[in-house]
C-alpha cells in the first residue's frame, strides 16, 4: 500500500509541475502577444499617422466634370466646356448646394407669377422680384395703361418652351447671372373704362416670347433671384 501512494503521489507531483510549465509558458505568449498587437477594449479610434480607410467617392456637385463622371445637373442644359457651362460650375463651387435644374424650375413659376402681375397691375408683387430699374420700367408702362383707363384680363395657359441659353459668374463680386429664354401661352383682350374689349380675343390663344436674365450673388444669405434684364 506505501508504495501505491508513493506511486500516486509521485504521479500528482509530476502533472502539477507539468500544469506549472504550461502556465508559465501561456503567460509568456500572452505578454509577448500584449506587445505585438497591443491592447483593444471596446471602440478606438484608428492610429492618427495611419491614414483613415477610403471611402466610396462622393459625386461632388461644384464641377462639371467630377468624380466618377460628368455633372448632368449642368450637362443637360449647356455644353460643359463652354463659357455657360464653366460659369455654372463655379456658381457650385461658391455653393455646392444650388442646382440648376431647382433654378429652372423656380424660373417657370417666377415668369408665370411675374407676368400674370405685370398683365393684372400688381405691382405689390412685382416688386419682389423685379431689380429696381426693371421695376421703374414695368411700373412705367403700368402708369401710361392706368393713364388711359385700360384694363387688361389675361389667363395664363402655360410654358410651352423653357431653356437657358447664358450664364455668366463674377468671380470678385460672386454676382451671378442666368438667361432664360420663355415662351409662354396665354389669352389677353385689353379692356377701356366701359368694360368694353378694344384689342385682342378672349377665346384666341396668345404666344408670347420672353428672353430674361435673372442675377443673384452667390453664397449671399439672401436665396432669392432678381430679374434683372428683359428682351424678346
Amino acid at each position: 500500500m506505501t508504495r501505491v501512494h508513493f506511486q500516486r503521489s509521485a504521479f500528482m507531483n509530476s502533472a502539477i509541475i507539468q500544469l506549472i510549465v504550461l502556465a508559465g509558458i501561456a503567460v509568456f505568449l500572452i505578454l509577448r502577444l500584449r506587445n505585438v498587437l497591443g491592447t483593444r477594449t471596446g471602440f478606438e479610434e484608428p492610429p492618427r499617422d495611419l491614414p483613415a480607410k477610403p471611402g466610396p467617392v462622393a459625386s461632388r456637385p461644384d464641377l462639371a466634370v467630377i468624380e466618377g463622371g460628368i455633372d448632368h445637373d449642368i450637362a443637360d442644359y449647356v455644353d460643359i466646356k463652354s463659357k455657360s457651362g464653366q460659369a455654372l460650375a463655379a456658381m457650385k463651387r461658391i455653393e455646392p448646394e444650388f442646382s440648376v435644374h431647382e433654378f429652372l424650375s423656380g424660373a417657370r413659376t417666377a415668369y408665370e407669377m411675374i407676368l400674370m402681375a405685370f398683365e393684372g397691375g400688381d405691382r405689390d408683387t412685382l416688386r419682389q422680384f423685379l431689380a429696381s430699374d426693371v421695376y421703374d420700367s414695368f411700373a412705367s408702362v403700368l402708369d401710361a395703361r392706368d393713364a388711359e383707363g385700360l384694363r387688361i384680363d389675361s389667363t395664363f395657359i402655360g410654358i410651352r418652351e423653357l431653356k437657358l441659353t447664358e450664364a455668366n459668374f463674377d468671380s470678385t463680386s460672386k454676382e451671378a447671372e442666368i438667361t432664360v429664354k420663355f415662351v409662354g401661352e396665354l389669352t389677353s383682350v385689353v379692356r377701356n373704362t366701359a368694360g368694353e374689349i378694344i384689342e385682342g380675343n378672349p377665346d384666341e390663344l396668345k404666344r408670347q416670347k420672353d428672353i430674361w436674365t435673372f442675377a443673384r450673388v452667390m453664397g449671399s444669405d439672401d436665396p432669392n433671384w432678381q430679374l434683372v434684364a428683359t428682351g424678346g
